[in-house]
């Protein structure tokens, strides 16, 4: 079954949406709480150890009613039930997306092509289980018979920014060993890094589906000729291990087979922490916490996947996107997380999201003429308060927000903690109300002063509360951003799986670095041209 296709412009809730826009657009949100007292309570969802509070948004009861219309009139529930069984809604790479099925119970069925894959994914977890508890607790040696102090994942992409993010964000349940993540070409990157290691004790997880990408191969291949300065061929298999689906190709590195882990065509690249991509993890936090990071992502599957859209946290938040940006006209989303250990958070979806969801034809092939995708950037607060909060407060753009924030430390430090969430709830009261004119002549604000310190408020923020930051609670937090791509790509009637915009770039650049060798010349535009004939005269 192949995923709707409707132009969701030409359903009658987006026609009632735009008409609702154009009644609505003036209110200012202090006036609808002022007119509903249960406002709050009903624009909250409650779920397992998650409080989303969604009521400061510029919607009311109708706007929330078209939004759930638009759900159903684009078939978002039959999408969402093609996705988990199976069905290859990828379609123009002919794949399945079943990231949900690496983090599904053991007894689950899940079909691809007439194949329960279940059994397989288990059997790749059972290794993960194995090599981890290995290297912890030094069984596992390196070539000279010392245990390993280090880890260094090499890949790029998502092979790169999932394991790296979650790993920072699950710092405080880290182990002894310590994590290195190589993914930039840039030479000076992968040597400051090995400036870092010993090689007797450092293990090496190479992460590459097709095994050619070439930043990662550039990268593996500088450290594998900087092992060698120390070790020899055989001790290769020691120290280096792959994640591939190249079996040939990895044994070619001098890999031992048995450390290779596999991939599946079903996980695309951005979604496959929850893969043996994830095998960084599971050394770091050791894999009882990663086994509890898919635990909390699968929770969050039941729940998109069975709750009524209008308490679906992920639907909800995925409505109220498309409410902005193809209504408001608000191209960026910043997403600020109140602890220091989400600082990657913000990286990570950006590839989530603008990756899946930066599409210009629709899923007949045919250009679009509405917005997709939205530009995602953000920094933990309460840094973030220092920097960029003042575009947001008095700037011209209108930028919602998802401040997500942890009710207990994890240090247990409650004054910190008290003053944490103190501002994480004033930025949301701010953004909500403001400042009038009034109030800051009431400050006693000098006349010629008062116009720059009025706030218009009326800025809409989602209010993510989470009791603790624990691996379960990420795993349902990103899940929750996962599920979110998926009812925006359903809704905008795109295909979020592919990534072709991110090929072309890599085709380009493999022509240029021919040049470089002599006696190859290709066509290119003037300006290049000139940058090429200025880097070679200086290289």
């Amino acid at each position: 079954m192949a995923l709707p296709t409707i132009n969701p412009t030409q359903t009658n809730a987006w026609k009632k949406l735009q008409d609702h826009y154009n009644e609505i657009n003036g209110l200012h949100m202090k006036d609808l709480f002022a007119q509903d007292s249960e406002r709050a309570n009903k624009y909250t969802i409650t779920w397992d150890d998650f409080y989303v509070d969604f009521s400061k948004n510029r919607i009311t009861e109708d706007t929330f009613t078209y939004l759930l219309e638009l759900a159903n009139d684009v078939k978002l529930k039959e999408a969402i039930e093609s996705q988990f069984s199976g069905e290859k809604i990828n379609q123009t790479e002919g794949r399945a997306v079943l990231h949900s099925a690496l983090r599904a119970p053991e007894s689950a069925v899940v079909h691809v092509d007439g194949e329960n894959v279940i059994p397989e994914v288990f059997s790749v977890k059972r290794k993960i289980e194995t090599f981890t508890n290995e290297v912890v607790d030094g069984s596992r040696k390196g070539y000279t018979g010392k245990a390993f102090t280090h880890v260094v994942n090499i890949g790029i992409g998502g092979s790169d920014l999932g394991p790296a993010m979650v790993v920072d964000s699950l710092q405080f349940y880290k182990n002894h060993l310590t994590t290195y993540f190589v993914s930039n070409v840039d030479g000076d990157h992968v040597n400051e890094i090995i400036k870092k290691l010993d090689p007797e004790t450092t293990l090496f997880v190479i992460v590459s589906k097709t095994f050619t990408t070439q930043e990662t191969l550039s990268n593996a291949n500088t450290i594998k000729d900087w092992f060698l300065k120390s070790a020899s061929e055989e001790d290769i298999a020691k120290h280096f291990v792959a994640v591939s689906t190249n079996l040939e190709a990895v044994q070619s590195f001098g890999i031992d087979p048995n450390n290779i882990f596999p991939m599946w065509d079903w996980v695309g690249g951005r979604f496959s922490l929850w893969s043996a991509v994830g095998l960084s993890i599971s050394l770091a936090v050791g894999y009882d916490n990663y086994a509890s990071l898919l635990t909390g992502a699968n929770k969050m599957d039941d729940h998109f996947k069975n709750e009524d859209f209008s308490t679906n946290i992920p639907v909800v938040l995925g409505l109220l996107s498309i409410w902005y940006n193809n209504f408001f006209d608000a191209e960026s989303e910043v997403i600020i997380p109140y602890s220091q250990y989400l600082n990657q958070f913000a990286t990570y979806l950006q590839q989530g999201i603008m990756e899946s969801n930066g599409k210009c034809v629709d899923r007949k092939g045919n250009a679009i003429d509405y917005q997709t995708g939205t530009l995602i950037w953000g920094e933990p607060g309460t840094n973030s308060q220092h920097a960029f909060f003042q575009l947001i407060h008095q700037g011209t753009k209108l930028i919602p927000a998802d401040f997500i924030g942890f009710t207990k430390s994890l240090y247990g430090n409650q004054d910190h903690q008290d003053k944490l969430i103190s501002n994480f709830l004033a930025q949301t009261e701010a953004l909500l109300n403001g400042k009038t004119e009034e109030q800051v002549i009431d400050e006693g604000a000098k006349a010629s002063i008062v116009p720059f310190k009025i706030f218009e408020g009326n800025k809409p923020t989602n209010t993510i509360f989470i009791d603790k930051l624990t691996p379960e609670s990420l795993g349902k937090l990103i899940a929750m951003y996962e599920h979110k791509i998926f009812v925006q790509g359903v809704i905008w009637n795109i295909y979020s799986y592919d990534q072709f915009g991110v090929e072309l770039g890599k085709q380009l650049a493999s022509k240029i670095l021919k040049e470089f060798g002599g006696g190859i010349t290709n066509a290119h535009d003037a300006s290049t041209s000139n940058l090429l004939a200025h880097y070679k005269s200086k290289r």
